[in-house]
């Protein structure tokens, strides 16, 4: 069906994860990817000592888009160019969350 998770990044990114999801296609359209970054966001924060979860999105992935921001994420960076899918060049859309803290 899919999978979602978050990777602690190191060094002196150390306070700061990456949160990573996919949803097999006939599965798309029925919030289940925006209930699991939901529910995996508050328990990331509490068990990690992270202060920053970030994503990337490629930019033609709209839906994933809305999938962060319904979650609390906000659109902090384009990476341009930085992705190459199926042949595709596409921008990376990072976006991030301060965890219950805000900032």
């Amino acid at each position: 069906m899919g999978g979602c998770g978050v990777h602690p990044l190191d060094d002196v990114r150390h306070r700061t994860a990456e949160l990573g999801y996919w949803l097999a296609e006939p599965c798309w359209g029925r919030g289940i990817a925006t209930d699991a970054v939901r529910a995996l966001v508050p328990v990331a924060f509490a068990e990690s000592g992270i202060v920053r979860l970030e994503a990337g999105v490629f930019s033609n992935n709209t839906a994933s888009m809305r999938v962060l921001e319904r979650c609390g994420f906000t659109r902090e960076a384009v990476h341009r160019r930085a992705i190459t899918k199926h042949g595709v060049l596409l921008d990376e859309v990072v976006y991030v969350h301060f965890g219950p803290s805000g900032g």
